[in-house]
């Protein structure tokens, strides 16, 4: 810039220096503001901060974003958290699981991983902290998206009885992160987009009932995921809460692992305060009938996406929605798409809440248990005229054969019926060349993705010898040929999902923007 490190540089006007920011990126902004300190005044002006996405990962093995940029984070907030009108974070405090972040066997025996996961745990806690208590007193935010990626502290049994005061310390502090967040939704004016995805202890049942009637008049867009139902992660049986002094309650901590039911963070009272309400994201074991029949209600607007998380048997409702549920919903809102992924769920869970009235647009099974025959039978039965993506992915390693015996392949009868199909995922399952060659052809360029690890596929020996060429070679070529565009084997496991949860935060939120 002319004016760099010049007089004229501290004669221009506030309202000029801000104009001329308005044209630069963020990184060019940061530059500018180095001309002087009338500049660098001028940098957080409100008009030129309106959005913001923030990734704060964790302190294992020394990386990350850790308590050292802590206070970076609290001046960033202290500079826009008051009037900023959009804001998302993902709070990140451990990346992956224990063996893969800690270079140690997940097995409890090691004394240094309680500790490690602990400190990640205090940085999450006090980041948490910092947003919140920046954001309590801003009447402009009309879009709050938290993620919170603590499952796996969760399930290592953060609370234990050897950290028992620094353990009461935390359960303070996450009493504190209630209060603010009531406060947050309580002094906002204009939000039409809340999300609260797996943020440790955040939301409880008080924290919706504390939105101002301003906001609840003119909220939009509702996704509570707290992930209790979830199952816990394999061989972690964390130890229950001790019990502490008298002012922290019990039934606002995390849950560790009790088979009591989880107390629902949304109530039918409660959506009946939220008129607008165009998009909700659940867990499943909150979406009970009379949630369906207070969203099927006249004089509110229709509902245009649900996506709902199946955490396996446990995370069923005592009362699930039934048929007639389901069809009183979608009498009223005619456009509602559905979106569920069923995590670790068995074929029979998924028959219990598949409902012929249902309007499934995207289905991801992802589970230890692999998938019936009879269950994709059924999807493709009843949702060939809505169902546009489908996932199937299974963990056990031992890649089931879903057309065993059978005359026609579920997963050919799949694309063969449902028109609309746009993505397939398979990962897990075996799948035989001549039925990925089938799919192609039948769906054609429509389908947009096809993404099947090369461990998957199998061919036929017979038909192998007949050809006259690599087998691999011959089955990349028909299936470009069937697509209409080049085609090959997934090579790796990013579209094929390390982390479900996040998979399920990112692509329901992204489902919901649609609208």
């Amino acid at each position: 810039m002319a004016l760099c490190g010049g007089v004229g540089a501290l004669a221009l006007p506030s309202e000029l220096i801000v104009h001329i920011f308005s044209f630069l990126s963020d990184r060019d902004k940061l530059r500018a503001s180095a001309v002087c300190s009338r500049w660098r005044e001028c940098l957080f002006y409100p008009a030129l901060w309106t959005d913001h996405k923030l990734r704060l990962v964790g302190t294992v093995n020394g990386g990350g974003s850790g308590p050292g940029e802590t206070p970076k984070l609290e001046f960033l907030m202290r500079k826009f958290g008051s009037f900023v009108r959009e804001l998302e974070v993902e709070f990140s405090p451990v990346e992956g699981f224990p063996s893969s972040m800690l270079g140690v066997e997940s097995d409890g025996h090691d004394p240094q991983v309680p500790a490690c996961l602990k400190d990640a745990m205090d940085c999450y806690l006090d980041q948490v902290l910092c947003v919140l208590r920046s954001l309590r007193n801003n009447r402009n935010l009309q879009r709050l998206s938290l993620y919170g990626a603590i499952c796996i502290l969760q399930g290592d049994g953060i609370f234990d009885s050897t950290h028992a005061d620094q353990d009461h310390q935390a359960a303070k502090k996450i009493k504190e992160i209630q209060q603010l967040f009531e406060q947050v939704l309580a002094n906002s004016r204009q939000l039409k987009w809340l999300a609260c995805a797996f943020m440790l202890g955040m939301v409880t049942p008080r924290s919706l009932p504390a939105l101002s009637s301003i906001s609840a008049a003119s909220l939009e867009h509702l996704s509570l995921l707290d992930g209790q139902s979830l199952p816990p992660l394999e061989g972690q049986t964390p130890p229950p809460l001790e019990e502490e002094e008298e002012d922290v309650e019990e039934e606002d901590l995390p849950s560790t692992g009790s088979q009591t039911p989880p107390l629902p963070l949304l109530r039918p009272e409660d959506l009946e305060k939220l008129p607008r309400l165009r998009s909700l994201v659940l867990d499943f074991c909150h979406f009970t009938a009379a949630m369906c029949q207070a969203l099927s209600a006249e004089g509110r607007a229709p509902l245009l996406r649900l996506s709902l998380l199946l955490g396996g048997e446990a995370g069923l409702p005592e009362d699930p929605p039934g048929e007639d549920d389901w069809r009183a919903l979608v009498r009223t809102s005619a456009e509602l798409r559905v979106y569920l992924m069923a995590l670790d769920s068995r074929s029979e869970d998924l028959l219990r809440v598949l409902k012929p009235s249902l309007p499934l647009e995207r289905l991801h099974f992802d589970s230890y248990a692999a998938c019936s025959a009879g269950a994709l039978e059924l999807v493709s039965l009843q949702y060939h005229k809505t169902l546009a993506q489908f996932s199937l992915v299974c963990d056990n390693g031992r890649f089931p054969d879903l057309s065993d015996n059978r005359n026609e392949d579920p997963l050919v009868l799949l694309a063969w019926r449902c028109t609309r199909l746009s993505l397939l995922v398979l990962h897990g399952y075996t799948v035989w060349a001549h039925n990925l060659i089938a799919i192609s052809r039948l769906r054609g360029s429509s389908l947009k993705v096809l993404a099947v690890p090369e461990e998957s596929i199998h061919i036929d020996p017979d038909q192998a010898q007949l050809m006259g060429e690599d087998p691999l070679h011959h089955l990349i070529k028909e299936v470009s040929l069937g697509l209409g565009r080049a085609w090959s084997p997934a090579l790796d496991s990013t579209l094929l999902l390390h982390d479900p949860s996040q998979h399920f935060h990112r692509e329901a939120q992204s489902f919901s923007m649609a609208v």
